[in-house]
């Protein structure tokens, strides 16, 4: 998935359990919170996840966001376009989403030192939204997924990216990440599946990135990166955002979808299309660009340093074999399908 402030953990870091993780993070975040000008009151887990975010209530009666970037791929130049883009959309649209906080002198980040990681970790605060996580959508929230992915699409044809901000360019399955599903950890057969997938999303990509012009995309647009209150979709955590086809984001939040429940599915679509042409790309297209997901979460998880994701790896690198089997030999991509 989609670095950090400095070097990658260290191995007592990566030793820890989730407890002793954020025990060792905590401290970061105040640290962080008063570098933002914050008088914290109380500071609360949220998630320790892919990367950590923490609850932050301030003297003066806010409610905030403060997230610690661990795993994140993202460079300082990366974040400030995320956040740069998340405060047009806060400005421009009816989207929710998190505003981002600056620092009083004006940054969109600070990078706070921790020992047990090794090097300095780099922190973003944001407005706090309201609501449940969605997790698994149905078919309203699908709906207005979609909705807000098109209005998401129709604010990047005209966002320009200001200066010193860049984001990642997603032309290839495993987004310039690294393949780490080869090696001595991934065994024979398993080997044949994954490199056939890989040659025929990386030829997809190909195709659809020729006939198709690159916007800011936010890339990882699934229930987990959602809140749901009062009837309406929250879009948050646009760590993975990058420069792609349109069709890309249809084609992940499609992947969360595909558990055997294709109302859902159609209905995000019809939101999309309820706002703009859905993406002009062929099914055979679409449904590579869904697997390419199962391939990138898979890599994502070996190269983790969060001590419950990389102890996944393996299991989850059986689930993702037997998907994209079942793909490559029906031509339809499905989350419904578990190792025998």
């Amino acid at each position: 998935m989609s670095a950090h402030g400095g070097g990658g953990p260290g191995v007592a870091y990566t030793a820890m359990d989730a407890a002793e993780q954020v025990a060792q993070l905590r401290p970061v975040a105040l640290e962080a919170a008063s570098r933002f000008g914050l008088v914290v009151r109380d500071l609360g887990l949220v998630l320790h996840g892919y990367n950590t975010t923490f609850r932050v209530d301030t003297d003066d009666g806010r409610r905030l966001a403060l997230r610690v970037n661990t795993n994140s791929h993202s460079t300082a130049a990366h974040v400030v376009a995320q956040q740069e883009w998340l405060h047009a959309l806060a400005r421009d649209t009816d989207v929710l989403v998190p505003d981002p906080l600056r620092t009083p002198d004006g940054r969109w980040a600070v990078d706070v030192d921790c020992a047990a990681w090794g090097a300095a970790l780099r922190v973003t605060v944001a407005s706090w939204l309201d609501g449940d996580d969605v997790g698994e959508c149905d078919e309203e929230q699908a709906y207005a997924l979609g909705r807000a992915m098109a209005l998401l699409h129709d604010h990047a044809e005209g966002f320009v990216l200001p200066e010193g901000a860049a984001l990642p360019c997603y032309d290839e399955p495993l987004f310039g990440d690294d393949n780490l599903l080869v090696g001595p950890d991934v065994r024979a057969p398993h080997t044949a599946v994954l490199d056939d997938a890989l040659v025929e999303c990386r030829r997809r990509f190909d195709e659809v990135a020729r006939s198709t012009r690159p916007v800011v995309i936010h890339a990882d647009l699934h229930g987990g990166n959602l809140k749901w209150h009062r009837g309406r979709v929250a879009v948050f955590d646009v760590d993975d955002a990058g420069i792609g086809a349109p069709a890309l984001d249809l084609a992940i939040s499609t992947f969360y979808l595909r558990d055997g429940h294709p109302a859902a599915e159609a209905a995000l679509r019809a939101g999309y299309a309820d706002v703009r042409d859905l993406p002009d790309v062929t099914e055979e297209q679409l449904e590579a660009l869904v697997a390419a997901r199962q391939l990138l979460l898979a890599n994502s998880l070996f190269a983790s340093s969060t001590a419950s994701l990389r102890a996944e790896a393996q299991d989850y690198l059986d689930v993702t074999v037997d998907r994209l089997r079942h793909w490559r030999t029906t031509g339809r991509f499905s989350r419904a399908v578990h190792p025998a």
